[in-house]
């Protein structure tokens, strides 16, 4: 299996989030991880920071923000460039779906953890 830098954003400590979970299964599969959140903290070795932070060569964007929340990353996900951004279950946006396309980006309707288990991640 390939490894795809992936950026997550949504990251949390809190166990019980799909983000967190996404992290995990993430590094078990031998996949880079970058993680953002609202909160300072560490999964699986992942260190989550709480600002935009400078990325290179990503390939996966994954998201567990809501679409109000994702507003504030649209520029960063678009100047990121990863080759495709997951919109996990309830993120899904059709305003950045567009933005995403105009930039030559897959806008992918999945579930990372889905798409892990499945290996088709």
């Amino acid at each position: 299996m390939k490894n795809k830098k992936t950026l997550v954003l949504g990251a949390t400590t809190k166990s019980d989030r799909y983000a967190f979970r996404a992290i995990n299964m993430l590094t078990q599969k031998g996949h880079t991880v970058l993680a953002i959140g609202q909160h300072q903290g560490e999964v699986a070795g992942v260190k989550i920071h709480t600002k935009a932070i400078p990325v290179k060569a990503i390939d996966t964007v994954t998201l567990y923000l809501n679409p109000k929340n994702q507003r504030h990353y649209y520029n960063y996900i678009i100047e990121a460039q990863p080759k495709r951004v997951i919109f996990n279950p309830g993120t899904e946006n059709p305003e950045l779906y567009q933005l995403l396309e105009l930039n030559n980006i897959k806008a992918e309707v999945a579930c990372t953890l889905v798409l892990l288990a499945t290996n088709q991640y």
